[in-house]
């Protein structure tokens, strides 16, 4: 009769009855009543009021009985603490019965009671335990470690416990090595920054022993520890992978991925120049094939791992293409993903075979691989340029079938044919156009669409196809509603008689009737364009377009370095790192491979740079032309610029020359003792600065004594580029001034998923010629969630363009991700230069010789300060005193105070004791900086 008895009764009273029959003296009758218990305690009853009774029944020597009651304890010890600790004693005697698989029972559940309170005094028990003669208890005791670790962490500490586990990594029975190993790893990853399994040659080498003979679990704990070990070179790294590669004839798949990751881990030190690199890669393809005559779900976890592994090293399974063809009943899971291998192994060798493959798949039934089939096509004329034509052919005759799904997906992919191999197949645009009718998906026909407009020369009734569109906009997507926009307006530049009509009617659709933003502006952009200069317009609509690359889906290569770490486990399955879905601080460390050491670098690897290369030549920052900040696109991330901007000084700013010295025809004029020609040199001398190559603190003559150490105010840092704008990167800044050097002072922050690397920053023209003095120096990677602070040194030699306002500044900062755009306004009063102070004669003669209608007038508001009080401040940020005097009752302050261009300004502070309100004026041959020097003297007093 099978155990079902159990849990088929109906009978009234069956708590009370059960208590009888767990008192009862016949062995028998006890241990039906306990598996009573358990039937009872499985389908959901509250069997918790027996619980005194149940564990008076430990007392026994029957194990299966015992089995039971532990089974009970472990459910119930919980919701009844204080009654759990009844069984403690016998907890203790059992751990020192002769028989080893109850020292082992005993052991185990000690693990599993979950309670505080009787923690303590299990440690004695363990203990003894972990020193058990049988290796069968040992094992289980080191499991139990890492149970209890996770209930009462300190107390393991305090025990000694985790330095006996370490012990047991020398243990002589494999299997007690693999579950120290195995526990020891659970603690580590629950402490990342805990030192646990501090790993040396010696101990790697027992680890390798055991790995011989232990279960396929045990093998795998060892193979996921090795993976964590950082070899000291290629020499070791080589020893590892033989003693590791026979794991990769296993029966268990798990023992073969997690081999698999180790073997890829360790490759990276080795050379390729290697006999034995080439032999590695060979023996890694036929294990990974095996993977493929599991069962559906093995067989897709195995193509996920695949997907990382052909990214990373596509030569291990070049020859393999046959086994990624599509069985007839694989389900739709497997045939995408071996698809997309498919496309990734695709080359010239085998593109014959590949496209054969790809034309049948697209005659099946299943609509979504039919797709995909169809997309592929396209990508591998776009990956292999020797079978572009044939793959164009492939899909004329896919289109020519008239399905309607195929078709569509069939015109989207032409379209990107069209991108990567300009002026080569045009000729097919006719047969594309007989299809027009059929598109009802809007990624079709916004396809079509881009289609017609970029060829609009070459199609006759191109305004016809496109005012058939035009006739439904308000039904379409955005995308399709976008595309007719941009289709019509290029239609309109290249046939500007015929279509005047049309561009109007779509121009009013989008601007006028639309609800959508994007829509609507972009019709502005195009309206205003078009209105106030066609010529301009042309060259922004019709420029030319970059090439589309063959590869967009490629994981982003760190990334993929971390996921390389973790195959085998859910996040090469998610291609997701584990803290993008593993909720809390556990067991989320990131992890990387190891640098490729000097012998191994490959001579594509973009870090070898020629010997003679500059060091500072860096790509630059800005892909394409076109972009709104124009010019920034033709800057050039090198290094500073070295010599004195002597082009400079011809560059106008309205009609005042920004970059002279405004004094220049005034000291050729007045005679204050000193030869003309000296003081015009010096002058000339303060305006170019020295030479750059002499370093920052040579710019202004800090040694002449006119210069003061000064420290000006700085305004507190502000977020200049928030983080949702520039995926993920937070820049936050503000600008300085100290002894003469200016500085933008930083703080990136990575709020993304992903490690942050590869900065760069550069400006675009500016009125005063702001540039970065050296490169942008980030020194280590930036991690998720970090922040870095960094000083970066300005120097003012840099290109000249009025900007409006005069100190607006256009930045691009650059990292491994992608290029981002901000501005921000400088503060003037960084540009105070320290040789600003006046002498009294040639302020006097200056003012007088500045037209009034240069002079300018303003308040400023709540700021009590004495004459004294706002002088000093001045001062501190190189806005001198030259004179002052009181009239009735006003204190005057006449105030110099000079650019890093040259020009100089004139103030007179009006402060009356008592009233908090100040009037300044300004007098200045550039009156554009008026504004902002006022603006500079509110901000400086009033904080």
């Amino acid at each position: 009769m099978t155990d079902s008895k159990y849990f088929t009764t109906t009978k009234k009273g069956e708590i009370f009855e059960l208590k009888a029959e767990l008192n009862s003296d016949k062995k028998e009758k006890k241990k039906e009543a306990v598996k009573k218990v358990i039937a009872s305690m499985t389908v959901g009853k509250d069997v918790s009021a027996l619980f005194p009774d149940v564990v008076n029944c430990m007392q026994t020597d029957n194990l299966e009985l015992k089995k039971l009651v532990y089974l009970y304890l472990m459910n119930y010890a919980k919701s009844q603490p204080d009654m759990a600790i009844m069984a403690v004693n016998t907890f203790v005697k059992d751990c020192e019965d002769p028989n080893p698989l109850i020292r082992a029972l005993a052991v185990r559940t000690m693990g599993c009671i979950r309670v505080d309170k009787i923690t303590e005094y299990l440690c004695e028990p363990l203990r003894k335990c972990l020193k058990d003669e049988d290796p069968y208890v040992r094992k289980t005791a080191a499991v139990c470690v890492a149970k209890l670790h996770d209930i009462n962490a300190q107390l393991v500490e305090d025990q000694g416990f985790l330095d006996t586990l370490k012990d047991l990594i020398s243990d002589s029975n494999p299997m007690v090595v693999a579950n120290a190993v195995a526990a020891l790893s659970e603690i580590a990853e629950s402490h990342p920054s805990s030192n646990l399994l501090d790993l040396n040659p010696q101990s790697i080498n027992k680890l390798l022993t055991a790995l011989n003979e232990c279960t396929e679990w045990g093998q795998i704990f060892i193979l996921d520890c090795l993976a964590n070990y950082m070899p000291k070179d290629d020499r070791e790294a080589q020893s590892i992978c033989e003693r590791v590669t026979p794991r990769l004839s296993h029966a268990n798949s798990a023992v073969v991925l997690s081999a698999v990751k180790v073997l890829m881990k360790f490759m990276e030190m080795l050379s390729k120049d290697l006999d034995y690199y080439g032999t590695l890669l060979k023996k890694l393809a036929p294990p990974l094939v095996t993977l493929l005559s599991a069962e559906p779900e093995l067989q897709y976890v195995a193509l996920r791992n695949i997907n990382l592994i052909v990214q990373k090293r596509p030569e291990i399974l070049k020859h393999e293409m046959k086994v990624f063809f599509v069985k007839y009943n694989d389900p739709i899971y497997v045939k995408l993903e071996k698809l997309d291998i498919m496309i990734r192994l695709a080359s010239q060798a085998n593109i014959a075979q590949v496209l054969a493959e790809l034309k049948e798949y697209a005659t099946e039934v299943d609509v979504d691989f039919v797709r995909k089939a169809v997309r592929a096509i396209g990508r591998c004329a776009i990956k292999v340029e020797q079978s572009a034509e044939r793959c164009v052919s492939t899909l004329l005759d896919l289109i020519q079938t008239k399905v309607n799904y195929v078709v569509q997906e069939a015109i989207v992919v032409i379209k990107d044919i069209f991108r990567k191999y300009p002026n080569k197949y045009e000729s097919v645009i006719a047969t594309l156009c007989e299809n027009l009718d059929s598109l009802d998906e809007p990624e079709a026909r916004a396809a079509m669409i881009w289609i017609v407009g970029e060829y609009a020369e070459r199609i006759d009734n191109a305004d016809e196809l496109l005012e058939s569109f035009l006739e439904g906009f308000h039904d379409e997507s955005t995308q399709v509603q976008l595309q007719l926009l941009t289709a019509i307006v290029k239609l309109f530049l290249k046939k500007p008689t015929e279509t005047q009509e049309l561009v109007q009617q779509v121009l009013s659709l989008a601007t006028q009737d639309s609800d959508n933003p994007d829509l609507r502006d972009r019709g502005y952009i195009y309206w205003r364009l078009l209105s106030t200069d066609p010529v301009a317009a042309k060259e922004v609509v019709l420029a030319e377009k970059p090439l589309i690359s063959e590869e967009t889906d490629l994981i982003e290569p760190t990334l993929l370095d971390e996921l390389i770490c973790y195959i085998g486990t859910l996040a090469s399955v998610y291609h997701k790192p584990p803290s993008a879905f593993v909720e809390g601080g556990r067991g989320v460390v990131h992890k990387s491979l190891p640098p490729r050491t000097a012998s191994s670098e490959s001579t594509e690897s973009p870090e070898t740079a020629p010997a003679g290369a500059p060091s500072g030549d860096q790509p630059d920052v800005i892909p394409a032309q076109g972009d709104l900040l124009g010019d920034l696109l033709n800057l050039d991330l090198g290094p500073p610029v070295s010599g004195p901007p002597l082009a400079a000084s011809t560059v106008q700013m309205g009609a005042v020359d920004l970059l002279g010295g405004g004094l220049d025809s005034l000291i050729g004029d007045t005679n204050f003792g000193a030869p003309p020609a000296a003081v015009t040199t010096a002058t000339a001398t303060a305006r170019l600065g020295a030479p750059i190559s002499s370093g920052l603190s040579d710019l202004f003559d800090l040694t002449s004594g006119v210069g003061t150490l000064s420290g000006s105010y700085v305004a507190p840092k502000a977020v200049w580029l928030p983080a949702i704008k520039a995926k993920g990167l937070e820049i936050s800044g503000t600008f300085t001034r100290q002894v003469g050097s200016i500085s933008m002072d930083l703080q990136l922050t990575n709020k993304a998923l992903q490690v942050m690397t590869d900065f760069a920053i550069q400006f675009n023209r500016n009125s005063f010629g702001l540039a970065p003095a050296a490169p942008l120096q980030v020194h280590a990677p930036l991690s998720p969630n970090q922040t870095v602070e960094l000083s970066l040194p300005l120097n003012t030699v840099g290109s000249v363009m009025k900007m409006e306002p005069l100190n607006n500044l256009q930045v691009a900062v650059k990292n491994n991700i992608d290029v981002f755009y901000f501005s921000t306004l400088y503060p003037l009063h960084v540009l105070f230069v320290e040789d600003g102070k006046m002498d009294r004669q040639m302020f006097l003669a200056t003012w007088k010789d500045i037209p009034n209608e240069n002079e300018a007038q303003f308040q400023i508001r709540d700021c009590p300060l004495n004459t004294e009080a706002a002088s000093n401040k001045l001062q501190s940020s190189n806005i001198f005193t030259v004179a002052k005097r009181s009239v009735e009752g006003q204190d005057m302050l006449y105030q110099s105070l000079k650019l890093t261009n040259g020009i100089w300004v004139l103030a007179e502070l009006r402060i009356q004791p008592g009233n908090p309100s100040l009037t300044l004026s300004l007098k200045c041959r550039a009156p554009e900086v008026s504004q902002h020097v006022y603006q500079a003297y509110e901000t400086i007093l009033k904080n």
